[in-house]
């Protein structure tokens, strides 16, 4: 067993289009002064790979870039076994409606991993298998919450948040099930965090515009059995896709497609207003508590399911 200080390990800031990343950097160099940042690199293994290149640690810490990290964090030790290609990632609170789960949480990566790691990706950054899509041996998904993501500093940066959230939650191990399949193939905590995401999120700016994208999403990828849902990795698909809807109400772009999401796929549909919202997210896991930074979520869930 070897111990490392996570204050020993270099950290990068990994940015992309997010319009509130300048803001965020600053942040992140006076909480971690010796970040390094990898800024407009298109595709998620091209920029996985770019943040390795910019670490002289063989481990690194990696931070999204509308992400704000627990400054505790720094001052935590991993334990470590033989394992030295592991990948950890921790949960992230999410600032619109308040999950907590490894979208957008903080990770620490070996390069070698980074390096032997890959996606599939085409010429234009489209990936067919994301890196949150994949299901290695060695990545491991964390219990505990170290971080705030902040996806919602515009409407479009919302808009997608949600949008790729609403496509993700409907698949069965990447692929998209039928609608008669959807309530007993899709995990039922997708199905919780999936609900969250369509309802809650109107007390932060352009949180409605995140309930939109998440219904959009879940819409297309199980209604519109035309559209390709693999297109939600390709960021300019999406900003197409944007286009088409960016000056619309969102109040009535959200109640537009409601309807069937209750009835052909029996979710419920109950948007929140502000105060409703805020309400929620206060109360929302309100006994959480860390665990211990080494605790792997599925221990914690064999524990409570008695496997």
């Amino acid at each position: 067993m070897t111990t490392i200080d996570i204050a020993d390990l270099d950290c990068v800031f990994l940015t992309y289009d997010e319009p509130n990343r300048e803001e965020n950097w600053v942040k992140i160099k006076n909480m971690v002064p010796w970040a390094r940042r990898v800024d407009g690199v298109k595709g998620s293994d091209a920029a996985h790979k770019a943040a390795a290149d910019a670490s002289d640690t063989d481990r690194f810490v990696l931070i999204d870039g509308d992400n704000i990290p627990d400054s505790d964090f720094f001052n935590l030790q991993l334990e470590l076994s033989n394992d030295s290609s592991c990948v950890f990632r921790w949960r992230a609170r999410n600032h619109i409606n308040g999950l907590m789960y490894g979208n957008g949480g903080l990770s620490i990566w070996s390069k070698q991993f980074v390096y032997d790691m890959r996606t599939h990706e085409a010429s234009d950054g489209t990936a067919e298998n994301d890196v949150e899509f994949c299901f290695y041996p060695n990545y491991y998904a964390m219990y505990d919450c170290y971080s705030t993501t902040y996806p919602n500093a515009s409407a479009f940066q919302a808009w997608r948040a949600g949008f790729r959230e609403g496509v993700k939650m409907c698949l069965n191990k990447g692929t998209r099930p039928t609608i008669s399949e959807f309530q007993d193939r899709v995990h039922h905590r997708n199905l919780d965090h999936l609900t969250i995401w369509h309802n809650i999120g109107r007390d932060v700016d352009n949180g409605i515009w995140s309930i939109v994208g998440s219904r959009m999403g879940t819409y297309m990828t199980m209604i519109t059995p035309t559209w390709d849902y693999r297109q939600v990795q390709s960021f300019d698909a999406l900003e197409e896709l944007w286009n088409t809807v960016k000056d619309s109400n969102p109040e009535i772009l959200a109640g537009r497609v409601a309807n069937e999401l209750v009835t052909q796929l029996d979710l419920p549909i109950n948007m929140m207003n502000e105060a409703e919202s805020r309400f929620f997210k206060h109360h929302y896991r309100s006994n959480w508590h860390n665990r211990g930074v080494m605790v792997k979520e599925i221990d914690v869930i064999r524990n409570q399911e008695g496997w």
